[in-house]
């Protein structure tokens, strides 16, 4: 029994030395595959890096079917055609023998806001020789985003008043060396405003497309809005200026800026010629109502009110007020209470109004086509409201309408003054005039007498498929498509020549019915026209 319980024991150890050789001859420690990723430790946003990714087998024993995943980090912008996660199969590793090195190398520029860390990852997967098992080796790399050399700033008022209109900004600036693309700006308002306006315009009040964006280049986005709310109440807007990755959003820079509610003592609004909400025309009479109302508890006595003007196009020598005092220095009349009956006395809940007229320039001329979209402004105080009212001006479009029988184009015919029952051709001249703003779709219209057909000769040439003649409506059409701010006035006007044949039968007849010039005017989104009389044979020029 005792040689059994010792044959037992020497077979027990037999055994686990035969275990522990197999065991330590087939086990592998994945420590001995050396991987890192070696790279910045902080970048500035948008400089490119380089991330390289080595990796040694310290080991005795051959490294089979490798496979290395790189992933850059969220947001990393590269090259096109790039992904975020690299990989790098087994039939371009190859076997990794024992003291083999390899290095690999990714180049991206990371995306972010400053502060933002950025952690870039890599996992080595392989099987050791004459081993089923797989292993894998992973390691990553934090690289922090220093700075963001891109500005972004609100210009607030620090107070507002409680459901009064007011204007804020937003201006972007870019310092990068790389250009900005695909970027937008989302505004986010707190609770009690109300969007009413923005240049340029919004996708869903909130949300603005920027255009490429160079170094040095920026921009400013501003907002007209209505902030309702306690007195005292404190309201936060922020803005987040970022780049679209396909579908996602990358931040790049953001602010956040408090405002706080005040109370309004006193209301102040205004009318142009009878509409809160007027566009105006050059060369038109402005009739200005500025009216007030006290919100206040107690009465207000002794008050001052003053209008200040600015703006290229008023005409300041105009200026007609029968309460007031005009001071040319700065463009301002002052009501006093000793010439204002309800400025020396609003009690509670009164409402008082000045007024005054001023005459808009005609034919304003611009210095470039950049010197374009024209505002008047009017800004308000009295006591301690203030309001800025701004009118937009409607660009101006002429059309200048001539006839001509001697001319250098087509060598008219025919008796003139025109004789009856004889045939006598005559030219006709349009061209056309665009002011100040930009505008779009322009057109010139006129109708021709039933006795006053056309030759079929246009000059140029070039303009003749712009030209169209409706038979049934007899309306000849001119279509002048898409001017800028200036075009005609800074340069030469767009022109078309063409001839008409006039059966007469005395010496006033009408040619030509008067001229219309229409277009859309992308300022003031609104539709324009101008008008040339029409010609008869006793005004033709010879």
């Amino acid at each position: 029994m005792k040689k059994i319980i010792i044959a037992f024991i020497v077979l027990g150890a037999v055994l686990g030395i035969l275990g522990f050789w197999f065991w330590q001859r087939n086990s592998y420690s994945k420590d001995k595959l050396k991987l890192e990723i070696i790279g910045p430790s902080e970048t500035d946003l948008l400089s490119e890096i380089e991330y390289t990714v080595k990796y040694k087998n310290n080991g005795d024993v051959r490294l089979e079917e490798a496979k290395l995943v790189f992933e850059f980090p969220e947001y990393t912008l590269l090259e096109q055609g790039q992904a975020i996660r690299q990989e790098i199969g087994s039939e371009k590793l190859g076997d990794i023998y024992p003291g083999e090195e390899k290095v690999f190398k990714f180049k991206g520029r990371l995306l972010g806001k400053e502060g933002d860390v950025k952690v870039a990852k890599a996992v080595l997967s392989y099987h050791p020789k004459n081993l089923n098992a797989n292993y894998e080796s992973k390691t990553s790399l934090a690289t922090l985003i220093k700075s963001a050399p891109i500005t972004l700033d609100f210009d607030m008022p620090s107070k507002v008043q409680s459901g009064q209109e007011f204007d804020f900004s937003l201006n972007y600036f870019s310092r990068l060396d790389f250009p900005l693309n695909n970027m937008e700006i989302k505004i986010e308002y707190p609770d009690g405003f109300e969007f009413i306006s923005s240049k340029p315009k919004t996708m869903g009040n909130s949300e603005w497309n920027i255009p490429l964006l160079n170094k040095t280049e920026g921009g400013r986005i501003e907002v007209r809005g209505r902030l309702t709310g306690a007195m005292k109440d404190q309201r936060n807007f922020r803005a987040v200026f970022g780049m679209w990755q396909g579908d996602n959003f990358s931040p790049l820079k953001e602010i956040t800026v408090g405002v706080e509610i005040s109370k309004a003592n006193l209301y102040v609004f205004q009318q142009i010629n009878g509409q809160e909400n007027y566009t105006a025309n050059s060369g038109e009479t402005l009739h200005y109502e500025i009216s007030f109302r006290n919100v206040e508890q107690g009465p207000f006595t002794d008050l001052f009110l003053v209008a200040k003007m600015e703006g290229n196009m008023f005409d300041f020598d105009s200026i007609r007020t029968e309460q007031g005092k005009f001071s040319k220095g700065d463009n301002s009349i002052m009501f006093d209470w000793r010439d204002v009956p309800r400025l020396r006395f609003l009690g509670q809940g009164e409402e008082g109004k000045v007024e005054f007229w001023i005459n808009l320039k005609d034919n304003f001329l611009i210095s470039s086509p950049q010197e374009k979209n024209f505002l008047i402004k009017n800004t308000v105080l009295v006591s301690s409201a203030r309001e800025e009212f701004k009118t937009k001006v409607k660009s101006k479009l002429v059309v200048l309408q001539k006839g001509f029988y001697d001319d250098d184009y087509f060598g008219n015919s025919g008796p003139n003054p025109p004789k009856s029952g004889q045939t006598t051709t005559y030219t006709i001249i349009w061209q056309a005039k665009n002011y100040y703003n930009d505008a779009k779709n322009i057109k010139v219209r006129a109708i021709l007498p039933s006795n006053v057909s056309l030759t079929g000769k246009i000059s140029p040439e070039l303009e003749s498929s712009k030209f169209l003649f409706d038979s049934q409506s007899r309306e000849v059409v001119w279509n002048v498509s898409d001017m800028e701010a200036g075009k005609g006035v800074l340069d030469v006007p767009p022109a078309i020549a063409f001839q008409v044949s006039l059966n007469g039968s005395s010496s006033q007849e009408q040619i030509i019915g008067e001229a219309k010039i229409t277009g859309q005017d992308q300022w003031v989104e609104q539709n324009i026209t101008g008008i040339s009389p029409a010609v008869y044979t006793n005004s033709i020029s010879n």
